[in-house]
């Protein structure tokens, strides 16, 4: 059955996306560089179908992909270029890449979609080559945008895990993006940079850049909160989306002993500290499942497990309670506060975050490890409020009080936790089923 699925587009207080009825969205990405590259369309279909099953609502996923994307045919036996010439598209590649994204949309997903990884224009790391040039860049994009603006569900990343080397590297962003807008002239586009940057630090001042990405480096404790509260106080002000943070399962800065792996505590860590500063969305990933590792594969950084394996590692189910939770709430309508906390914020401590609605009639508090909590907040509306603690773990429920104080214990101290203050209207209204 076909969803057609409703365009997206930026909230009218451009921190937000929502879908062109006006309804929130909320991006819960997850990475498939290597999805359409070397994944069969049956393979594609039971990938999709496990991530709506956790919550994802956008997959983000290449063209022209990152691992001998121009060199080694798909899993059809096609190459996407003839000549390696950008002018020179291969039908028979193409026609995958049209049942993926016709796919997705019948199946209920956005998708984020990469035309090309970095290399292929600044081959500063990985495999190249180098094919693109401001001119191609620009008839590129045009193709691409012709064949696919009749679908509603695409949002366009351009980059590919780079930053522009010269003036030649920023012009063929800048084309390409031109050659997009001039056959699509909806959909959304925004920039994948490399990890630590922004893609506004950029393309700031570029009018096609509607929505800004950070990459988070693939690190233990990178401090998402830092770059989203930067990217949040840009002008003109856009959505933020935290487009490729640590991945599940892959070892802590990369190191080549493969130790100290990221688990969903990472995970979970890195989320909530991206949402809880006011992102617009978040993008998980999973090591194994970014390459989609096989056992005939050579792994990357380690890997271990098979994409299939790996699909049901615990922070992928997490991060759709992450999304359970928001969506319950009126999330598009808060901001972040420091300003409720009572007491001292050590700089070199594990921040405590706030969401707020403007009344502080919900509230929505994380905490990295468990301690107590102290607000300055006045306890009238506390005494007109109900109070819960979060399991993001497993998504579970425990109502609490204030028992006469602004200040509350978590249940335990070995791991994080959500708190949760509804106003008695916005406890009548809440609408919560945990996992």
């Amino acid at each position: 059955m076909k969803m057609n699925l409703p365009a997206l587009k930026v909230g009218e207080n451009s921190r937000f996306l929502v879908n062109q009825n006006g309804e929130p969205f909320f991006w819960l990405g997850d990475t498939a560089w290597e999805l359409i590259h070397k994944l069969s369309l049956a393979e594609t279909q039971l990938y999709f179908q496990n991530r709506i099953e956790k919550g994802f609502t956008i997959i983000q996923t290449v063209i022209l992909a990152e691992l001998d994307g121009l060199t080694v045919p798909n899993a059809n036996g096609d190459l996407p270029l003839k000549d390696l010439d950008p002018s020179q598209p291969n039908e028979a590649y193409f026609s995958h890449v049209d049942k993926i994204i016709e796919l997705a949309n019948e199946m209920g997903l956005y998708l984020a979609l990469l035309p090309t990884w970095g290399d292929k224009f600044n081959k500063k790391w990985g495999t190249g080559p180098e094919v693109f040039t401001p001119e191609n860049a620009r008839a590129f994009g045009a193709s691409l945008a012709k064949r696919y603006a009749k679908h509603q569900h695409i949002v366009w990343v351009l980059g590919g895990d780079r930053v522009p080397q010269d003036k030649e590297d920023e012009a063929i962003i800048e084309q390409m993006a031109m050659g997009i807008r001039e056959f699509d002239k909806d959909s959304l586009i925004t920039y994948h940079p490399n990890g630590g940057v922004i893609a506004s630090d950029i393309f700031g001042k570029s009018t096609w850049l509607q929505v800004d990405m950070f990459q988070s480096r693939h690190q233990k404790n990178f401090r998402e909160y830092t770059f989203v509260n930067k990217a949040r106080n840009r002008q003109p002000v856009r959505p933020v989306i935290n487009g490729e943070p640590g991945y599940e399962n892959i070892p802590n800065l990369l190191n080549k002993w493969n130790f100290q792996r990221l688990d969903a505590a990472d995970v979970r860590l890195s989320a909530y500290w991206s949402m809880l500063s006011g992102a617009a969305g978040y993008t998980y990933g999973c090591n194994e499942v970014w390459q989609m590792n096989t056992a005939e594969s050579t792994p990357l950084f380690g890997a271990h497990l098979s994409w299939q394996e790996a699909l049901d590692l615990p922070g992928a189910r997490q991060m759709g309670i992450l999304r359970s939770i928001f969506e319950s709430l009126p999330w598009q309508q808060m901001h972040a506060t420091r300003q409720i906390f009572a007491g001292i914020n050590w700089p070199f401590s594990p921040p405590k975050l706030a969401l707020s609605t403007s009344d502080q009639s919900c509230l929505l508090i994380y905490q990295s490890t468990g301690s107590k909590i102290k607000l300055k907040i006045k306890k009238g509306i506390l005494n007109n409020s109900a109070v819960y603690w979060i399991n993001p773990q497993n998504g579970r429920v425990t109502p609490t009080k204030a028992k006469g104080s602004n200040t509350f214990y978590s249940p335990n101290r070995l791991q994080d936790w959500l708190l949760l203050i509804l106003s008695n209207k916005q406890r009548d209204q809440w609408h919560y089923t945990s996992s």
